[in-house]
């Protein structure tokens, strides 16, 4: 039948169902309180009090709306609910395994009960069957047939009957005709209690409907349809005054006798009443989904959709039609994973019909896409035609433009060569006034060499002083010179001087060393003794009895450290004195 739709939903589907703005909350529930009154004029008297019952219900949901809906919010439209689907299906592993998990549990309680409690057997039996019979299909063949052996054992006809009655439940479920109205044969209902006998009613007049439908013969249907309507009859005959139940037969039955208008409004009140569960109202929100078209049809599939991904319902249609939805209208990448989406649902259940049904539909999205894939492609190469020739067309003009600037730069190289030939007598000159500091050194050292000159004439004038034995002016003078602090100042001049003209000395000469034997002066030295070697070296002066004799060291001390630098040195022999030479008062590394 078209309302009844295999599984069911997760209790938080109310999420999804929001409460609608005033207007529309109002005209909802004026629609349902319409619907009941032309009810309440056409029922028979057997249902009257129930669409009395019904009447009352809806005035009372109504005022309840118009209480609460000035702070509700408006449905969420379909595309945003795609994308709760969307992220839904990627979480569907959790929500499988928290079912596992369930039914793990009840397995392990069946586990401990004791083999002569039936009783206890057939329950925990009978909610693992609730747990697999939209989950999985083999298993829940199993253990409602666990269910018919305890119900046998036990010689409870009433049991069986309830076992089989679950049994053609599942069948139907797989398209098992035959075997469900074998089931339903083998029943005797004038045992049954009236919970057992509703369901009865309710799996018959859903199987003649599910045929009728089925087997679209334009003789057995009509007849299959009658029958099914009938047998709904009395099922809602059997139903609770007031009852979830109730009120979606009755839906049901307004739809099938061809009242939409009234099914829609009993199932839009049921998705509004509080009291519901939440799995009630999603029920009615499926099929009320059948009763409407457009923008609210998709948005309630989708809504159905995402619910039975929660409760891991695998026996269902809602992702199935929704991708057929996408893939009508064009949106070939969403039919694709919700029809895969599909496809594993039912190939997890074991419905195999329904597994080559999907892989149908799922061939022919797939094609779509290979098919709106090479098309696009098509379109990119004939962009890219397009730009490839605009591209030679404008290197066409490029060239042209670039032949008439070449003779501009023919011009302009020979004002490069003279600007050039200005840049080497200004590097003739830089040249020049770098050799001319390095002399400047050099007189430097002449003059300090005169001084010391001096100081050994005033020496002299001394041994005079002695001779005379004069000597208190003598010993004053003889105090007064230091030699050593005279020598040190000198060092410290020529330090400073030298740095001042070759600030990267001690950086670059560091540079051709290694990095653990790399040297550094102290903090009261501009330079030490090694240092103070090979910047004389640098500035020419090469020969080592010469930096001896200005150092006041040995010959030997000073061959000691050249030779023990040298071998701490990146470069050997020649080539670290080269690069030695090579250090500039101007750093151009």
């Amino acid at each position: 039948m078209i309302f009844f739709r295999t599984g069911g939903l997760n209790s938080d589907s109310s999420a999804f169902v929001s409460k609608s703005p005033l207007n529309e909350e109002a005209k909802l529930k004026s629609d349902v309180v319409f619907s009941y009154m032309m009810i309440t004029g056409q029922e028979n008297e057997q249902l009257t009090q129930t669409k009395v019952n019904l009447f009352i219900k809806v005035l009372l949901s109504f005022f309840l709306v118009l209480g609460v809906s000035y702070n509700s919010v408006g449905q969420p439209p379909a595309d945003s609910l795609l994308k709760v689907l969307k992220v839904e299906i990627r979480k569907k592993q959790s929500y499988d395994q928290a079912k596992e998990n369930r039914i793990n549990a009840l397995k392990f309680k069946l586990s401990r009960v004791p083999a002569t409690d039936f009783s206890k057997q057939y329950l925990i039996c009978n909610q693992i069957f609730e747990e697999y019979k939209d989950f999985k299909f083999d298993s829940a063949f199993v253990y409602v047939q666990k269910l018919l052996q305890i119900s046998k054992l036990t010689d409870d006809l009433s049991k069986q009957f309830e076992s089989k009655i679950k049994l053609g439940s599942i069948q139907l479920s797989g398209g098992m005709f035959k075997e469900t109205f074998d089931c339903l044969r083998q029943i005797n209902t004038a045992i049954l209690g009236e919970k057992v006998k509703l369901k009865y009613y309710s799996l018959k007049s859903r199987a003649l409907w599910d045929l009728a439908a089925y087997n679209r013969s334009t003789f057995s249907s009509p007849a299959n349809r009658v029958r099914s309507m009938a047998v709904l009859d009395s099922a809602i005959a059997l139903t609770l005054s007031g009852s979830y139940e109730n009120y979606k037969m009755i839906a049901e039955r307004e739809a099938l006798y061809g009242r939409p208008k009234k099914a829609i409004g009993i199932l839009r009140m049921l998705m509004v009443d509080s009291k519901y569960t939440s799995h009630q109202r999603a029920m009615a929100a499926n099929d009320l989904s059948h009763l409407t078209t457009g923008e609210e049809k998709n948005r309630l599939i989708t809504l159905a959709a995402i619910y039975d991904i929660r409760s891991s319902t695998k026996q269902t249609l809602a992702v199935f039609t929704l991708g057929k939805q996408q893939f009508s209208t064009g949106n070939v990448n969403d039919a694709i994973l919700l029809l895969r989406e599909a496809l594993d649902q039912a190939t997890f259940y074991g419905n195999k019909p329904r597994a080559r049904e999907v892989t149908a539909i799922l061939t022919q999205a797939s094609a779509q896409k290979l098919i709106d894939s090479e098309n696009s492609k098509n379109q990119l190469l004939t962009i890219l035609i397009v730009i490839a020739a605009f591209v030679l067309s404008g290197l066409a003009l490029i060239s042209f433009i670039v032949y008439t600037r070449l003779k501009r730069v023919k011009v302009r190289e020979q004002l490069v060569h003279q600007r050039n030939q200005q840049l080497d007598h200004i590097n003739k000159k830089l040249m020049e006034d770098a050799r001319i500091k390095e002399e400047y050194i050099g007189y430097f050292f002449n003059v300090i060499s005169g001084y010391i000159l001096k100081l050994a004439k005033i020496k002299r004038n001394t041994e005079r002083k002695i001779k005379e034995k004069n000597y208190e002016d003598l010993l004053q003078i003889a105090r007064e010179i230091d030699i050593k602090a005279e020598r040190e100042n000198l060092f410290y001049t020529f330090d400073h001087v030298f740095l001042k003209l070759f600030p990267n000395f001690i950086d670059t000469f560091n540079s051709l060393l290694k990095h653990d034997d790399q040297i550094f002066p102290k903090e009261n030295e501009l330079l030490n003794t090694s240092l103070r070697i090979f910047a004389l070296m640098r500035l020419g002066i090469s020969d080592t009895q010469t930096i001896a004799n200005i150092l006041e060291t040995a010959v030997s001390t000073v061959y000691t450290y050249r030779n023990r630098i040298k071998s701490k040195a990146i470069l050997q022999g020649d080539d670290f004195d080269q690069q030695i030479m090579q250090i500039k008062f101007v750093d151009i590394s």
